[in-house]
């Protein structure tokens, strides 16, 4: 039986709540809504049946550079297959607002998505890459660690209903599928 794991990447602890770098804890806990999580492989995780579709959602409490460790151990122990996993994470590169799908790509330098590529040994998962750009950045670290601006906040917050969407299409249609309706969309 095929099963999902929808990754989201971020830092555990109060201090790092609504920081550029936990854009992907802040999807799932859109996503999901009020949910108790169970640990497993120093890692909150939740089980959901979407569409008839077992799905496994995933906070690494690794802290955003270790990420890899447990996707890994958690994709091994229940057997998931890497083209059904979807791992939700900030890009510097991308402009606040804007959303990009990539699947075998690079880190793009995102230390977590390094960790996950050296620990799978391999590019080929779908990657929801969340834009955090801002032209003021000066020290990257500080920046990623940062809160999110109100604006920000905002502009994340009206797009919070796309994101979901695009879980539930990869639940359901899986990877390529997703990403030909998304991007495309996004390209505005």
């Amino acid at each position: 039986m095929n099963m999902k794991l929808i990754v989201g990447i971020g830092n555990p602890g109060r201090e790092y709540e609504k920081t550029r770098h936990n854009i992907g804890f802040m999807v799932i806990d859109a996503y999901l809504g009020n949910v108790s999580y169970q640990e497993k492989f120093n890692a909150l995780y939740t089980k959901k049946i979407i569409d008839g579709e077992t799905v496994y959602f995933l906070k690494p409490l690794t802290y955003v550079n270790n990420s890899g460790q447990a996707v890994a151990a958690f994709m091994k122990y229940f057997d998931i297959d890497i083209k059904d996993i979807l791992v939700i994470h900030d890009d510097l590169d991308e402009e606040v607002g804007k959303y990009k799908l990539k699947i075998n790509s690079s880190s793009g330098g995102h230390n977590g998505i390094k960790s996950i590529i050296a620990c799978l040994n391999s590019q080929a998962f779908l990657r929801l890459k969340i834009g955090i750009n801002s032209k003021y950045r000066h020290d990257t670290i500080d920046f990623v660690l940062g809160k999110l601006s109100k604006t920000e906040m905002e502009l994340f917050e009206s797009n919070l209903d796309t994101y979901k969407n695009i879980i539930d299409s990869f639940i359901k249609n899986g990877p390529d599928k997703t990403m030909n309706i998304y991007n495309t969309r996004n390209r505005g």
